[in-house]
């Protein structure tokens, strides 16, 4: 074991699970008042949610032999006889310990994304059940799939460096299905309970994107200072870019928006983060901001569905986006372990094809999986709490409790 790449992991997956808390403020910041804990807690409870289903027999489904490079093979429930101390990254000496523990915080944050698409009409324990499901029959299989050996994608020769495809595509695509089958609420309130809760959520996600990009390196090295520098500048790029567009458009910069372009430029340069260059960063921070923007303002809203805290805009478009850019900005001078560099910087078209198949595979992949498993899920478990509940707000009828204390219980039932 390498002590020095051990600590450095613990320390970025300990980043990573930060988070989901953050994302917890993030969304609960945006959300309208009666719904603020309902937000918060749905997030949040799939840290315990995700941690027990990883241990239980998610790891061994994500890094377990191959089974025709779609799933590992289950072999130690609860890690039970499973040695723990073998060196599972021989480079840079990091045992299976380290390495489930920061894959395990991944298993968290997926799933949290989609949350935003769900607020203020799905039923809590409809949640509960579906994240069971959604992570035994999309989320492990896309792991495996993408980093697994023998895996599917990999084969094909996919670019992946921290999860584009296997978090932000997959979480944008199951937000964009879920929305869909909930249906749009009957009130859409767009006043935010709580703006500064937005910026200290994003926040804690801009610090904890540092352990989700740098931490895929899996050691202390220039991978990682490369994945470090280029989160940061395409962070940078997207930021400014939304504000641009905002102060073009509307005339007005927006603390929401802005806030929410910063988190289009993590998503896009996660796939490529150990494989861009700063100015391939800077240009998918860009790219990113302009499509989410864009979709967001004028696409979404002639489009049926209702994604309130647009989850599929920002991170479906974005990590689209981003996982593509990797197929024009990659290159082998940064990354010499990577079979061809992209379009930009001297190679072909092969990788840009290799991150087009697998992209639209993801897409059609959880569509479909996401789509199965709502369908019949719903046929025996509630999905949407009533149009009398969700007037009231899923703080009082799902939870009992209120964000505010000044909020009673007939002032949220009766408006007063």
């Amino acid at each position: 074991m390498n002590t020095a790449n051990t600590v450095f992991l613990i320390i970025a997956a300990v980043l990573v699970l930060m988070m989901t808390p953050g994302l917890a403020f993030f969304y609960g910041g945006l959300v309208s008042k009666k719904n603020v804990v309902n937000t918060m807690i749905s997030v949040f409870i799939i840290c315990a949610l995700a941690i027990v289903l990883f241990v239980a027999f998610g790891y061994e489904l994500c890094f377990n032999g191959n089974v025709a490079g779609i799933f590992g093979r289950v072999q130690h429930i609860f890690l039970s006889g499973s040695d723990l101390t073998k060196v599972v990254l021989k480079e840079q000496g990091i045992t299976a310990a380290s390495y489930l523990l920061f894959e395990m915080m991944f298993s968290i944050i997926t799933p949290a994304l989609f949350v935003g698409a769900t607020v203020g009409r799905m039923r809590f324990n409809f949640l509960l059940v579906f994240v069971f499901f959604w992570s035994v029959l999309v989320y492990y299989p896309l792991v495996h799939m993408v980093w697994g050996t023998g895996g599917l994608l990999a084969g094909w020769g996919i670019l992946d460096f921290a999860g584009g495809t296997v978090v932000h595509i997959n979480a944008g695509i199951t937000a964009l299905v879920l929305s869909i089958f909930l249906g749009p609420r009957y009130q859409k309130q767009t006043r935010p309970y709580s703006l500064p809760w937005v910026l200290l959520g994003t926040a804690i996600l801009w610090l904890g994107w540092y352990g989700f990009n740098a931490g895929s390196a899996f050691g202390m090295n220039q991978t990682a200072l490369t994945a470090c520098l280029t989160s940061t500048v395409a962070a940078a790029a997207s930021m400014m870019t939304w504000l641009l567009l905002e102060e073009t458009f509307s005339g007005k910069a927006s603390l929401d928006g802005i806030c929410t372009g910063t988190l289009c430029g993590l998503v896009g340069i996660t796939p490529g983060a150990g494989y861009e260059t700063c100015a391939g960063a800077l240009f998918t921070g860009i790219l990113c901001s302009l499509a989410s923007y864009f979709f967001i303002s004028q696409v979404k809203g002639r489009l049926s569905f209702d994604d309130p805290l647009d989850a599929f805009g920002c991170h479906g478009i974005s990590g689209i986006v981003g996982s593509l850019t990797v197929g024009l900005f990659a290159s082998q001078k940064v990354d010499p372990g990577i079979s061809t560099s992209g379009l930009f910087y001297g190679g072909s078209w092969e990788l840009l094809g290799k991150q087009a198949a697998g992209t639209l595979f993801t897409i059609v992949f959880t569509l479909l999986m996401v789509s199965l498993i709502t369908a019949v899920l719903k046929r025996f478990v509630n999905m949407r709490v009533s149009a009398r509940d969700e007037e009231v707000g899923l703080d009082l009828s799902e939870h009992g409790e209120f964000a505010d204390c000044q909020i009673s219980a007939s002032q949220a039932i009766f408006g007063k």
